[in-house]
């Protein structure tokens, strides 16, 4: 039974095939037939539609179009147009920030359908999705608090020999890809930003991601933006790439894996793009000698394995001192056990199934993996999670016993595998801290402020919590060494997004 669908009536191509795409022992809830291309929606290149099915039980959520190298051609064209040619770059920072409180008040009024939709098609838990909207409200006011205290024309120092203006002005056409994992958040600190700054925005998504993204497009479409300023494509790599090397996109912004970004980085460094990365990490928790044990173990609850530890910035080390090692490693045992696995919609539901099979075949090669290294299985392993027989589902594994050389102390792995990694003293904390080709996030717990703040200092990443402090959007986000280029949040993200131009008089 068709329940609801993208357009008022679907295409004449996907009609005619109805039996082919929808067979008849399915119920169909969602299907998408159309493209968001700048503020219309559109007929794609392709008439082919993409089954997007549960995680948890494989029941069918949905079908949607996949853009085409065509869809991108079309779409980065009348990109180009609203930017060269379109009132967007020339409006007023104020009348641009007017659209984006706009922008964030129709996501808010949406933010439960969202919740249950992101939750339904990506596995991660509804308490994770529904929290990740709330933080979207925050998100969007520390960048217009960014915007309304931002120099666009600022004047040279007055008393320098010459005088003049800096400028901040937008690139051009940005090319924003990103992830499956917490795709409304890797959208809208993208989004806004390259928006507030007068950018025209090519949004790229994930596939698994058809259906809750495409509800974005309808917010955008919402508020009223000026043709062309923006698109939403959900597409596979091979577009993604010609969308990234295609000649008039001024601009990519990127957040998934490092080897990706080594990609687009090469391709940029090519064409000579502007580009920004937001990358993989294996973020390293320090746990001092004096540290709470209870208040480590509920902040790593968070820290290590919200969003079902798909998650770039997750605290996968912990590194304990050798004199508390066994105590820590119990504690741990306890928290890993506590963590309820099932089905993403359940309340009580703390990690649900991973994306898609390919992930979880990738975590569970990782726990047969270390298990082949030498670590020890404190909990966890190989197998389903007791009580489940379908979906996408590893079981949270906890490894001790784990020396930094082995490949599940330095490859990000992307799912809930925790190790524990003894340390001698203060410095070799540090030392194992950084022994890592990433650098993206990580925490340190203390009694002592001096200490923790001294070790914070020390520790080569991005991002960097004492004690499980709460996090802000504010400040920049982003990584160091093979963690990224660039910065997100705040008023250095919105920075990421202007051309700056020096102009004497």
């Amino acid at each position: 039974m068709l329940i609801a669908y993208d357009s008022a009536k679907l295409s004449p191509q996907i009609e005619a095939k109805w039996s082919e795409y929808c067979p008849q022992e399915e119920e169909i809830v969602i299907v998408r037939d159309r493209l968001y291309i700048g503020g219309r929606w559109v007929a794609p290149a392709s008439n082919r539609l993409l089954d997007i099915r549960s995680p948890h039980d494989f029941r069918l959520l949905g079908r949607s179009v996949q853009a085409t190298t065509s869809d991108v051609d079309q779409a980065v064209t009348v990109a180009r147009r609203a930017f060269d040619s379109g009132p967007w770059p020339t409006m007023t920072p104020g009348e641009r920030q007017e659209f984006i409180q706009r922008l964030d008040a129709a996501r808010a009024v949406r933010a439960e359908e969202i919740a249950d939709l992101a939750s339904a098609e990506g596995g991660a838990a509804r308490w994770f999705t529904g929290w990740g909207q709330a933080a979207l409200n925050r998100q969007a006011a520390a960048f217009l608090r960014a915007a309304r205290a931002f120099d666009w024309e600022a004047p040279l120092d007055p008393a320098g020999a010459v005088k003049g203006v800096i400028r901040c002005e937008p690139i051009g056409v940005v090319a924003a890809v990103i992830p499956w994992n917490s795709p409304y958040s890797a959208a809208l600190v993208k989004l806004i930003p390259a928006l507030l700054a007068g950018n025209t925005v090519v949004l790229k998504t994930s596939p698994e991601n058809s259906l809750s993204m495409m509800l974005l497009a309808e917010i955008v479409e919402s508020i009223g933006l000026p043709g062309g300023v923006v698109s939403i494509l959900p597409a596979d790599r091979e577009t993604s790439e010609h969308l990234i090397s295609h000649p008039d996109v001024d601009k990519i912004s990127f957040t998934g894996s490092t080897r990706a970004g080594r990609r687009i980085a090469s391709i940029a460094g090519q064409q000579l793009k502007r580009v920004s990365l937001e990358l993989g990490g294996k973020s390293a928790s320090i746990v001092c000698e004096d540290a709470d044990l209870t208040a480590v173990t509920e902040g790593l609850r968070f820290a290590s394995f919200a969003n079902n530890a798909e998650n770039c910035q997750a605290h996968t080390r912990v590194l304990a001192p050798r004199s508390r090692y066994d105590e820590i490693v119990a504690a741990l045992r306890g928290l890993v056990d506590s963590l309820r696995v099932g089905d993403p919609s359940d309340p009580d539901t703390f990690i649900g199934p991973m994306i898609s099979k390919t992930q979880q075949d990738r975590v569970t090669s990782y726990i047969q993996l270390g298990i082949d290294e030498g670590a020890r299985v404190v909990t966890g392993g190989l197998g389903m999670p007791d009580g489940l027989t379908s979906g996408y589902y590893v079981r949270p594994t906890l490894f001790a016993d784990v020396d930094n050389r082995m490949r599940i102390a330095q490859e990000e792995i992307f799912g809930p595998v925790l190790v524990v990694i003894p340390y001698e003293d203060e410095d070799d904390a540090v030392r194992i801290a950084n022994d890592t080709v990433y650098g993206l996030g990580g925490g340190v717990w203390s009694a002592d402020p001096e200490q923790a703040m001294r070790i914070a200092r020390q520790v080569r990443t991005g991002f960097f919590m004492v004690n499980a402090a709460p996090v802000g959007f504010d400040g920049p986000f982003g990584g160091y060494k093979a963690s990224g280029i660039g910065r997100e949040m705040g008023a250095v993200g919105l920075a990421e997004f202007v051309e700056y131009k020096t102009i004497n008089v």
